[in-house]
């Protein structure tokens, strides 16, 4: 099962993660999440744990517990969402309101 853990700690590492998970059961991976352009965490992480009763033991003990001076949210990870758009915009490039100024 995978974990979601939110209100991350940016002091965290993994390893903080995995031992605090490895109270539970088998951690399979422990991996935070960080920005791709400043590799800084984005102060969430997602836990794998083959043994789905320790998993659901680590959710119940672990959600709104305190962890490195904040509380931490866990529970079951949900699969990411495709809104099918692939992130583009409406780039209309036609002269529209305000848009035609002359300097």
């Amino acid at each position: 099962m995978n974990i979601y853990v939110g209100n991350l700690s940016f002091r965290a590492s993994e390893q903080d993660v995995q031992n605090l998970f490895a109270q539970f059961g088998e951690v399979s991976s422990a991996r935070i999440i960080k920005d791709k352009f400043t590799g800084r965490s984005r102060g969430f992480a997602i836990v794998e744990m083959n043994d789905d009763s320790s998993a659901n033991a680590a959710i119940a003990a672990l959600h709104e517990k305190e962890f490195m001076e904040r509380n931490l949210v866990v529970n079951e990870a949900r699969p990411r969402e495709n809104s099918g758009n692939g992130g583009g915009g409406n780039f209309n490039r036609g002269g529209g309101g305000g848009n035609n100024r002359r300097y």
